[in-house]
């Protein structure tokens, strides 16, 4: 395989250690004619959040467990916003912490925003098949996606189009799968686009489409985009397992103070060790 364009930079956000990044494109990004820039800031820190506001450069932020926790499989986190920004620490860098010191090899993934969906489902598409092919360098042998809000929209889409192709291949990274090995949903957005409210056309839904974990609050405003996935992943007998909690809203990342932000990690955990690790209950 050729040289996979792993540029290594240093970068620092609010109170986190400084990371590795990898950018996603060696040149610019499928449909793309602006220049190739850092990620725009938004001055908008509202809730104690980062929001980016402008993404040109798509990357990957890694975040390694230590050797003695580490598990073999890789989580690529996408942060939520609309489509028009990325929360990036609250959905993306506290959420890759926390799954780096349970064993996991996490990836947030900036994707190009604003109001670019094709642009961020070929970035998932791209970052999951460059997690792939890195597979040796990290010693993993699963690569799952994660997301919230709409990045549980985005994480969804990549879940059932990853046989689509979505853009021209630039290197032998494109000739790897797309699909991940499952999926995680927490809160997600714009699942039930359909008709009536039901479940948003492009998304697939097939006996392959891979396991999938689901976790919303009743009182959130996009409740019924989980209740329909659960759905057609129920009919389709595809693996899932859907969490509904009384109360919490909507946008609250793993912070305390809320009970859906309490309650929704350790579920996530336990699935992840049961369904994913094979891990057996007292081991």
């Amino acid at each position: 395989m050729k040289s996979i364009f792993f540029t290594l930079l240093l970068t620092s956000f609010s109170c986190f250690a400084q990371q590795d990044i990898i950018q996603l494109w060696p040149e610019s990004a499928p449909g793309q004619s602006e220049p190739k820039l850092p990620a725009l800031v938004s001055k908008n820190n509202s809730g104690g959040v980062t929001r980016l506001s402008k993404v040109t450069d798509p990357s990957l932020t890694i975040y390694q467990p230590d050797e003695a926790v580490k598990n073999g499989a890789a989580i690529i986190i996408c942060p939520g916003g609309g489509y028009n920004i990325l929360a990036v620490d609250k959905e993306g860098y506290e959420i890759g912490e926390w799954l780096s010191q349970l064993g996991y090899t996490a990836f947030v993934l900036q994707y190009r925003v604003p109001k670019n969906k094709l642009g961020a489902l070929q970035d998932a598409q791209r970052a999951l098949r460059t997690v792939r092919s890195m597979s040796e360098r990290f010693n993993i042998d699963k690569v799952g996606i994660m997301g919230f809000s709409a990045g549980g929209s985005l994480s969804a889409r990549a879940a059932t189009r990853y046989s689509e192709t979505l853009y021209p291949a630039t290197d032998e990274i494109d000739e790897i799968s797309a699909r991940p090995d499952f999926s995680i949903l927490i809160y997600p957005a714009y699942l039930d686009q359909g008709n009536d409210k039901s479940l948003t056309p492009e998304l697939k839904i097939t006996q392959q489409t891979p396991p999938m974990f689901l976790f919303v609050a009743t009182d959130d405003s996009f409740a019924n985009s989980s209740l329909v996935m659960a759905s057609a992943l129920q009919k389709s007998k595809s693996p899932y397992e859907l969490h509904i909690t009384p109360s919490g809203g909507h946008g609250y990342g793993m912070r305390s103070g809320n009970p859906a932000a309490e309650t929704w990690p350790a579920l996530c955990q336990k699935w992840l060790s049961k369904e994913i690790l094979k891990v057996s209950p007292g081991n």
